[in-house]
């Protein structure tokens, strides 16, 4: 019998996981019988009773397993952890919020059966923040023109992976693991298919997404998938050094044909400044980030740090505990 992980990674999600739970074993029992299954939630160091709630539902499945991390590793490292310890013959990555349709699972096992290896969940469009929808448009947009790896339009990771593509996924060694261009870089090679979907409201509770963390997304993928930000500081670069050394030229010419007229006072010094000073602050600024990314992965600190497992060595054929 084929076994199918479903992967749940949370944070600060009491209001959701125990419906969720319910929710997919429901669905799998129901269209998918003739699969074995496991469902692993893994905690990103929760404050507000969620892993009380996971360990309340794990002691009444053996199937649901847990893992609670010693703090919190951001939205990609704990979610790649959580896939890379499942073991299934396949695994579903859904958040926690209800904003990935659960109704997709037998769309993709059914898909998986086909011989397609990767199974990528696509929003169409979405009923979260038109501004924010569009605003994420426009950055997949830009990044995928500037990459040379073409990362998906708006794929947050949910979808199918086969094992092999776990397998691979285990042996990567990478501390800043980013999932999306992983699977837009070797997705291929995986038969890789689409599913298109519309993004539904988180169910209960508060996004955690806020400016920083959406900024540390663009920022990893732009660091870590472009060339271009190095490349066009280089360019501009040369660019401000020929027209200050333009303005340099014409301004002496000027003086020396006309010395005693010309005067044009300290404001093209003072504009000249401070235009090559803000030029030079934003590209120091964007080496350093990918100074930061560099510094990261030479480091090499896990991907993440478990505090403890939940049913992980137990018979997940016996409801309970005895």
């Amino acid at each position: 019998m084929k076994k199918i992980s479903i992967m749940i990674p949370c944070f600060n999600e009491v209001e959701n996981v125990e419906l969720m739970s319910k929710t997919v074993i429901n669905v799998l029992e129901e269209t998918l019988p003739q699969y074995d299954y496991e469902l692993i939630f893994i905690d990103n160091c929760s404050t507000d009773g969620t892993r009380d709630v996971i360990e309340k539902i794990c002691s009444q499945n053996r199937k649901i397993k847990a893992i609670f991390n010693v703090t919190n590793f951001g939205q990609f490292n704990s979610p790649f952890h959580g896939m890379c310890q499942t073991t299934g013959d396949c695994v579903i990555s859904m958040c926690c919020d209800f904003q990935d349709p659960v109704e997709l699972i037998p769309r993709f096992v059914e898909e998986w059966e086909k011989g397609h290896k990767i199974v990528s969940g696509i929003k169409t469009s979405s009923k979260e923040n038109p501004i924010i929808y569009f605003l994420r448009s426009c950055y997949y947009h830009m990044i995928r023109n500037m990459s040379d790896v073409k990362l998906i339009e708006h794929f947050t990771g949910f979808g199918l992976y086969d094992k092999t593509f776990i397998a691979l996924l285990r042996e990567l060694n990478d501390p800043i693991p980013f999932l999306r261009g992983i699977v837009a870089e070797y997705g291929a090679g995986f038969n890789m298919t689409e599913i298109e979907y519309e993004q539904a409201k988180r169910r209960a509770g508060k996004t955690h997404n806020n400016f920083y963390t959406l900024y540390d997304a663009a920022m990893l993928s732009f660091t870590s998938y472009t060339k271009v930000g190095l490349r066009l500081a280089t360019l501009l670069g040369f660019m401000a050094s020929g027209v200050s050394l333009i303005v340099a030229v014409v301004y002496l010419i000027l003086k020396l044909v006309n010395w005693y007229n010309f005067n044009p006072g300290n404001a093209p010094m003072v504009i000249g400044i401070f235009f090559l000073g803000s030029l030079q602050l934003f590209f120091i600024g964007l080496l350093g980030e990918y100074i930061l990314n560099i510094n990261t992965r030479v480091i090499n600190r896990p991907v993440v740090v478990e505090e403890k497992r939940i049913n992980f060595d137990l018979d997940p054929n016996v409801t309970g505990h005895e």
